[in-house]
């Protein structure tokens, strides 16, 4: 493996120290071998990063990336979730699995020159034969690690649910499947590029008793668990409507809360549910785009974080967001804890770790990802800061506060993904054509 070393960024590490300032990094082997000032190259290839901030490469906790093809759809862009799914439900229906794979590889493509390493995927529906293994197929070109959950949904409207019953799964098939999965494509191990986890869709989609087995299952083959929890308002009227409870005791009697555990939004949690997530250490993933998008307000972040509750970032699908920059979602992260707490309630510094560090720990890859340490996987992003966007800065955290939003290099695995502000691994143009020729047959039924 290519022997690399990065020479004259302004580095920060993430680490326990918050150790920061122009530093040299040395990759080998698919990991930071060595850090530290005027280190020798010693037959190394050279990246020259002065005038540039070198920080980890971005983890994204939380997307739906088959919804990458269908952006800014007229109908329901306007609503709150419920309604803006009912009317989104259809036209998923249509998708091929080549739309699944073709959708995956787009949304990684678009991460990874936001500066992500590594991205989870929520996949819940399977029209058409789609199955899990074309979004991991979809994605592995690109050269990001993947956590891949197989979601599910089995209560369709004519039970109470709110999805169409053509896109439920009969239970029994779902846990076969998801067992399936996880011994064909998950690595456990420090440097796995592909995981698979467990994620029954939500509670207003998937029975108490799915919840339940998943959660046995993914224990019993050592796999993470995630769903969508306490999202908004009308996610809070139907738990206590149907389950007689709020999201987070709903979630604790399922055995849906520790450290291997993940919920996404979680906007509207009480002060008692963020207890139950701290002292559980059950984590989440804060989509902020999203939730400005559908109008679901702003999560609790800032008391989450003091209360020791574990935080990452995610995008969350590309139907309502609508994009796929994890940067810009660490910067609405930011702003939106300072309009509800005031401008000293987050830092641009705090933002970042919570993209980097806190989003690997929510994923169960904290102690080899998310630092730049030695011993760490060699994923790094680098930014340049020399353009207009970035001109006048005087702090590194211009990165947050000014720019840029788009990565010069990356690394996973010690790998080039992004070299220059261009995708290494995938022909864009190409790639953009192909979406564009999906979106067209998709919105013309």
């Amino acid at each position: 493996m290519t022997h690399r070393l990065i020479r004259g960024g302004h580095v920060l590490t993430m680490d326990d120290t918050g150790r920061e300032g122009t530093l040299d990094i040395r990759l080998r082997g698919g990991v930071i071998e060595e850090i530290g000032p005027n280190l020798q190259a010693d037959g190394a290839e050279v990246v020259r990063a002065e005038g540039c901030l070198v920080t980890p490469g971005l983890v994204n906790t939380h997307h739906h990336m088959f919804q990458s093809l269908t952006r800014a759809v007229p109908a329901g862009q306007d609503a709150l979730l419920f309604g803006w799914l009912k009317a989104l439900y259809p036209i998923w229906a249509r998708m091929t699995p080549d739309d699944i794979r073709l959708s995956a590889r787009l949304a990684c493509a678009e991460l990874a020159l936001s500066g992500c390493t590594m991205s989870s995927d929520h996949l819940y529906l399977f029209p058409n034969g789609a199955r899990l293994d074309d979004s991991i197929e979809g994605a592995s070109g690109v050269g990001i690690r993947f956590l891949a959950t197989r979601g599910a949904m089995s209560i369709g409207e004519s039970k109470g649910g709110l999805p169409p019953d053509a896109l439920v799964e009969k239970e029994a098939a779902i846990l076969a499947d998801s067992a399936r999965v996880v011994e064909r494509f998950h690595d456990p191990s420090p440097e796995a590029m592909v995981q698979v986890g467990l994620a029954p869709c939500s509670p207003f989609s998937v029975s108490r008793e799915l919840m339940r087995d998943a959660a046995l299952l993914a224990r019993e083959k050592g796999v993470r668990l995630h769903t969508h929890l306490a999202e908004n308002e009308e996610d809070i009227a139907y738990s206590e409507a149907q389950f007689g409870c709020r999201p987070g005791q709903y979630a604790e009697d399922l055995g849906w809360t520790g450290d291997d555990v993940w919920h996404a939004h979680c906007v509207k949690l009480d002060a008692a549910e963020i207890d139950l997530f701290a002292s559980s250490r059950t984590g989440v993933a804060h989509c902020p785009c999203s939730n400005c998008r559908l109008g679901s307000g702003i999560a609790p972040v800032r008391a989450m974080r003091d209360a020791g509750v574990p935080v990452g970032l995610g995008v969350d699908g590309s139907a309502s967001n609508d994009a796929g920059n994890l940067a810009a979602e660490a910067r609405m992260a930011m702003l939106l804890q300072r309009v509800s707490g005031g401008a000293d309630a987050m830092s641009a510094r705090e933002a970042l770790r919570i993209a980097t560090r806190g989003g690997a720990e929510v994923l169960g890859r904290g102690g080899h990802l998310g630092q730049i340490a030695r011993g760490f996987r060699a994923d790094l992003a680098i930014w340049d800061m020399g353009g207009i966007e970035a001109a006048g800065t005087w702090d590194s955290a211009a990165l947050l506060l000014a720019g840029p939003t788009r990565v010069r290099d990356l690394f996973v695995e010690g790998r080039v993904v992004v070299a220059g502000g261009h995708l290494a691994t995938v022909d864009a143009p190409t790639l953009s054509e192909e979406a564009a020729a999906a979106t067209r047959r998709l919105a013309t039924g």
